[in-house]
């Protein structure tokens, strides 16, 4: 009973990280057409943004709020200056998100070479329920998303900002010819998901060990669950992550590492093939 609590509290802890990766980037492919191959990058950012500011005596937490809105900043930047250019063309887009991806992790590694590092948890601690004990941390990290999901929701469904996004997403063409900027909801939508996705390296670093490749593991599980999940839609996101992050944690406890993680893939793969369209088309 106690192991079967300690893993459900790490499936949901794991599975509310990957949500906020895979929102960011559900979002850029539904409504730009493209797949953000630096995504798992911009958690890597967040990740390492987090520890310099640890680094230099600073407190862990002041590190994670700073993590998103340097990441976004980033994003913003790169989308206006890079990625814009491409759009016209969504393979030649990718192929310029892929090398972006791989500038961010090669600088990455060479400011920490092939070190590990790491970051404390800024809640310390475990509470205790029905005999078993948690951490104090991924229930904050579970609470944290369970927010921002919620806030992106309610920015979606229940403003103008949201309006356009959605817009955009179902007819760009009609939305251009409406008078919406599609241009700048593509640099906003591109900075926002920057954002969640170094909010997301963030708050899962202090669980994880900080090396240079931090962030494909969560680049490729977001697309399987944005496939799974759906493409274009709020709760297609969020399904595909639910999903995906639950088969992820869940099936180490059943089976050695290294197969959960290719039985992962033939999961996801063989969903896709009788559900092309996803949980939510």
């Amino acid at each position: 009973m106690e192991s079967a609590l300690n893993a459900t509290f790490e499936v949901l802890s794991f599975g509310a990280v990957l949500v906020l990766v895979v929102l960011g980037l559900g979002i850029i492919a539904g409504m730009m057409g493209i797949f953000n191959f630096a995504h798992g990058d911009f958690v890597l950012l967040g990740a390492y943004t987090t520890y310099l500011v640890y680094s230099v005596g600073l407190p862990v937490w002041l590190g994670m709020f700073a993590a998103p809105l340097v990441v976004a900043a980033i994003g913003f930047v790169l989308e206006r200056v890079v990625i814009r250019r491409f759009y016209a063309i969504p393979v030649i887009a990718m192929v310029a998100t892929y090398a972006l991806g791989l500038i961010i992790r090669e600088g990455v590694r060479g400011l920490i070479g092939g070190l590990y590092l790491s970051v404390p948890e800024p809640i310390v601690g475990s509470f205790t329920v029905a005999g078993a004990q948690f951490s104090r941390w991924r229930l904050a990290i579970i609470v944290i998303t369970t927010a921002v999901m919620i806030a992106g929701y309610f920015l979606l469904t229940r403003t103008s900002f949201g309006l356009r996004v959605r817009a955009a997403l179902d007819n760009p063409s009609l939305a251009r010819a409406s008078g919406i900027s599609t241009s700048a909801l593509y640099a906003a939508t591109f900075t926002f998901g920057a954002g969640l996705a170094g909010l997301a390296g963030a708050l899962v670093v202090p669980l994880f060990s900080l090396f240079a490749d931090f962030g494909i593991h969560f680049l490729i599980l977001g697309f399987l669950a944005i496939m799974v999940g759906g493409i274009g839609t709020f709760q297609g996101s969020v399904a595909g992550a639910a999903t995906v992050g639950v088969l992820s944690a869940a099936l180490p406890w059943a089976v050695a590492p290294v197969v959960a993680d290719a039985l992962v893939f033939v999961i996801a793969i063989l969903f896709i093939k009788f559900k092309p369209k996803g949980l939510i088309a």
